[in-house]
């Protein structure tokens, strides 16, 4: 049963990640959600400070509440100052990542508080994180009930919205033009990207947030032209990262995110080398063959 709940949950975040990863990509965006992982530091720290106490929830609220403000302030630095969004996600991150150490040198330095208290999650220990009643009733485990719901609200959130998220990142002069404001959808993704990353955190731990945003999508996009085709095999992706990484791990006694991590890392490096639209291998015959239809 253990395994059960671990492959859920790793599901769950997969397909959120991965579906808002795709938007990302094609936006140019991708290294948002590692950007978001540094810069809610500020906001662990300030939680803290304003509640005196050091819960998960509390730290998650801050955290959560800073990656929405990142998300502002790098398309802020963007539009505002002309800079490269890259650049924008580098200068934001950095510096709201050494406000919270400063914070935390000044105001927290004899508290054990720092970033592992969300960033730190690790999806072995899902099913003992138990959701418990306050009659003694065990519902399930906590994780696979928060990232199950995150699920469901960015399903939702893309149903709702296919057309604006589509046009806005295809084609924003278009979409001005009928009307539809872009910096509002904007907006709205990255609030749903920040909900997702830091709402994951904890359970999962950063680096496999990361990874399952952009590998999955990044491994659909060079299997298809196509977005709606492109959103399916992410899902597809995220879901037999699940499974196969907690297998590779139990095989192997290793780290179950590292594993993950691992295999989404391989299927894209299949996909780099083997997609029927840009792999290089295939690529490569193809010119093999039209050489020798030359010839």
């Amino acid at each position: 049963m253990d395994a059960f709940w671990i492959i859920l949950t790793g599901s769950f975040v997969s397909i959120s990640c991965g579906l808002l990863g795709s938007y990302l990509i094609l936006r140019k965006m991708a290294m948002v959600g590692d950007a978001i992982s540094h810069a809610v530091l500020p906001g662990i720290v300030i939680a803290f400070l304003i509640s005196g106490q050091r819960d998960s929830l509390t730290m998650l609220v801050g955290a959560g509440i800073l990656g929405v403000i990142t998300t502002f302030l790098i398309e802020f630095f963007h539009q505002k100052g002309n800079l490269q969004t890259d650049a924008s996600i580098g200068v934001t991150f950095t510096w709201l990542f050494a406000l919270g150490i400063i914070l935390i040198s000044v105001y927290a330095g004899q508290v054990d508080l720092d970033q592992d208290c969300v960033l730190h999650g690790e999806i072995a220990y899902v099913p003992i994180d138990l959701w418990i009643t306050a009659s003694g009733k065990i519902i399930g485990p906590r994780a696979v009930f928060i990232t199950g719901s995150v699920m469901i609200i960015v399903i939702s959130f893309i149903a709702i919205g296919y057309k604006e998220l589509f046009l806005t990142t295809f084609d924003p002069a278009f979409a001005t033009v009928i009307g539809i404001s872009t910096a509002l959808w904007h907006y709205l993704l990255m609030g749903a990207v920040s909900l997702a990353t830091v709402a994951s955190f904890e359970s999962v731990g950063a680096i496999l947030v990361v990874a399952l945003l952009i590998a999955p999508p990044a491994t659909a996009y060079l299997l298809t032209e196509k977005f709606r085709p492109m959103l399916i095999i992410t899902v597809l992706l995220g879901i037999l990262i699940s499974i196969s990484g907690y297998y590779l791990a139990v095989s192997i006694d290793g780290s179950i995110a590292g594993a993950m991590s691992t295999v989404a890392g391989l299927l894209f490096a299949l996909a780099f080398l083997f997609s029927p639209k840009e792999g290089i291998i295939i690529t490569w015959l193809k010119n093999q063959a039209r050489k020798k239809e030359l010839s």
